[in-house]
């Protein structure tokens, strides 16, 4: 990643580890990647790439590495390796075969994934993925889907059923077609339609989620077809009306230019005269950064976005590894199609390559320096991702506060965070995404949700109980956001133990004669299994190291999990959207380490049936006491 800094920040470049084993890749390696994989099929092969990242090296080989690294001893040479995932869309040359039709099975959309030794120009492995496993949507399918949807002859003939205003704007947003077992296996996408404001139709910017329309074309990733054309329903059930004609509605636009300014605020500016009180380390593609006594490297991938490598405090290693692992957004309306709305936002698209470049405005206040990255595209070139994670201090509010009241003299500290920032724009949503340090040596990872609902046409006059209307004509469907927030711990060490401690009653007793008398119990969690939080006995879970202890009480170092209390899953334990989102039902999921177990709902999401997520992985019942764990951390909101 490269870094964007101001004068006043200690930027320094080592060439100590150019290639570090947890860096991203760099452009020259995504080429040499894609390269290497194309030669692997006949001159002419139509390969579309949709990942190229980094293989992140087994953990046996990077923890001795890290302490070398550490300590200046000799470091030793880790091969890097590249993931590698793609479609082969058409091939040519000699193969045996018995039918055109089997020719066309073996060859034509069909999904590999492969890793690559950039180190050694090799192929690790290479290998076609089975039924029911589909890649995530990129940009440029996203573009052409949006444009098959608005060409299809079936599809303008419906609209012209709708008679809309003539030189209407449509606006099409394509979504992961989502599974029920029901002719689902061919990777699809459902696209629901809109309008622009027909007053205003040539607004690019133009709220188009405020008219909503009532065509929704499906279209094949393997035709690139329209194959079906939906009708929505827009009552108070399934029952699917004939279009009718359009008829007139307010626009709702929220561009600045469509607003009307507030007259009685007064500026507010973040001004550090000093300038920022971290340092930047420049390894390469990533970057060390220091803050007080924190120290870590950044990375910066597809998938995850934002990844902390090697988190330390005052020289103590505290987290191997620290990212937002998956989400699911599923909708509320039990009709078809949004019966199938279940949006996995990272899995599905990607919270690295839907970066915004936060230079772009005023997403980020006060002294910033800047992030950039680079992706791979679906040609398999690298993609520049400019100013993707701003870096600013900002202030938290008092951090602690004492007044003597015999005197009246108080002592008062404020609470200084240093923070590391991304948006990403998913659709119709963003998601601002930040890991917070402060002085005191937590860490906090906060996601705010903002952008637009995803809305759909409601007959004019009802109400329903699965959403809320928003707009004349315009339902917003109920629904979850829920995240998965994955710590590699290494606390002192890799030994660690995840455990809780419960506030209980003591029993009435001549000890304690009144009731009034309660204790803390501490239960170690000594299973891989997922987790729940019970406030009723005020349950805290901790990531513990029992062979270290604190200095003051002699009892194990460790680091308190928070968590605000949330929704768990609402959908049905036989539905589909269950089967999937495997780290939705628990508040905490705990697992044994094993490598490239990183996407709590799976690796590949799109159209999944379930089973290679974190509660498969917790069904294994490992041993997770004084042992190499992670643990998967649930949050979200439901609206």
């Amino acid at each position: 990643m490269a870094a964007e800094l101001s004068s006043s920040l200690p930027l320094r470049t080592s060439k100590q580890a150019d290639l570090h084993p947890l860096a991203p890749l760099t452009a020259d390696e995504i080429r040499a990647a894609a390269s290497i994989i194309q030669s692997q099929w006949p001159t002419g092969s139509d390969l579309h790439y949709k990942t190229i990242t980094l293989e992140e090296p087994a953990k046996a080989e990077t923890v001795p590495f890290l302490e070398a690294e550490h300590s200046g001893k000799q470091l030793t040479n880790i091969n890097r390796r590249a993931l590698v995932s793609y479609y082969l869309r058409r091939t040519v040359g000699i193969v045996q075969w018995s039918s055109p039709r089997d020719l066309a099975n073996m060859y034509q959309n069909k999904f590999h994934e492969a890793v690559v030794n950039l180190t050694q120009q090799t192929i690790e492995s290479n290998v076609r993925l089975g039924p029911n496993v589909h890649a995530p949507g990129d940009g440029e399918e996203i573009m052409a889907i949006e444009r098959i949807a608005l060409e299809d002859e079936g599809v303008q003939a419906e609209i012209a059923k709708l008679k809309l205003p003539e030189g209407s704007s449509i606006v099409v947003d394509p979504w992961i077609y989502g599974s029920d077992g029901i002719n689902d296996d061919d990777r699809m996408w459902q696209t629901f339609m809109y309008m622009r404001d027909p007053q205003n139709s040539g607004e690019a910017d133009s709220n188009h989620y405020a008219l909503p329309l009532s065509i929704s074309p499906v279209v094949s990733s393997e035709s690139m077809k329209v194959i079906r054309i939906d009708h929505l329903p827009t009552g108070k059930d399934s029952t699917i009306k004939e279009p009718q004609p359009w008829t007139p509605k307010p626009a709702n636009e929220y561009i600045p230019e469509a607003q009307a300014l507030r007259t009685d605020l007064k500026p507010l500016n973040v001004v550090q005269p000093e300038g920022a009180s971290f340092s930047v380390t420049q390894q390469g593609t990533s970057n060390i950064i220091e803050w007080q006594k924190w120290s870590f490297r950044v990375g910066f991938n597809q998938r995850e976005g934002m990844v902390l490598y090697d988190v330390r405090y005052d020289g103590r290693t505290l987290f191997y590894r620290l990212s937002l692992s998956d989400m699911n957004i599923p909708y509320a309306d039990p009709r078809h199609p949004f019966h199938k709305k279940s949006a996995f936002d990272l899995g599905d698209a990607g919270a690295g390559v839907m970066a915004n470049n936060l230079k772009l405005g005023c997403d980020c206040l006060g002294s910033i320096h800047y992030l950039s990255a680079v992706l791979s595209d679906d040609k398999g070139e690298p993609m520049d991702m400019p100013n993707v994670v701003c870096i600013h201090e900002q202030d938290g509010g008092i951090g602690w506060k004492h007044t003597n009241y015999r005197t009246g003299r108080a002592a008062v500290v404020r609470n200084r965070e240093f923070v590391l920032q991304s948006i990403i724009t998913v659709a119709n949503y963003e998601y601002i995404l930040a890991f917070q340090f402060n002085q005191a040596g937590e860490v906090d990872y906060e996601v705010r949700a903002t952008g637009i609902l995803s809305t759909q046409p409601i007959d004019e006059g009802l109400e329903v109980p699965w959403g809320t209307v928003v707009h004349p004509g315009v339902l917003a469907a109920h629904h979850q956001h829920i995240f998965s927030l994955r710590v590699d711990p290494m606390i002192d060490g890799y030994q660690n133990r995840l455990v809780y401690d419960e506030a209980l009653p003591m029993p009435r007793s001549d000890f304690n004669p009144h009731g009034t008398g309660y204790f803390s119990k501490e239960t170690v969690c000594e299973t891989s299994g997922g987790y729940d939080v019970d406030v009723s006995k005020n349950q805290v879970y901790k990531i513990q190291n029992a062979g270290v202890r604190n200095a003051v009480n002699n009892k194990p170092v460790a680091y308190k999990i928070h968590a605000p209390p949330f929704q768990k899953i609402i959908s049905d334990t036989e539905s589909f959207n269950y089967k999937r989102a495997e780290f939705s039902d628990r508040n905490i999921y705990a697992v044994k380490y094993r490598d490239g177990e990183l996407f709590a709902g799976g690796k590949y999401t799109n159209q999944s049936r379930g089973g290679t997520g974190v509660r498969s992985w917790a069904n294994r019942k490992e041993n997770i006491v004084d042992d190499d764990l992670v643990v998967f951390v649930q949050f979200g909101i439901n609206h």
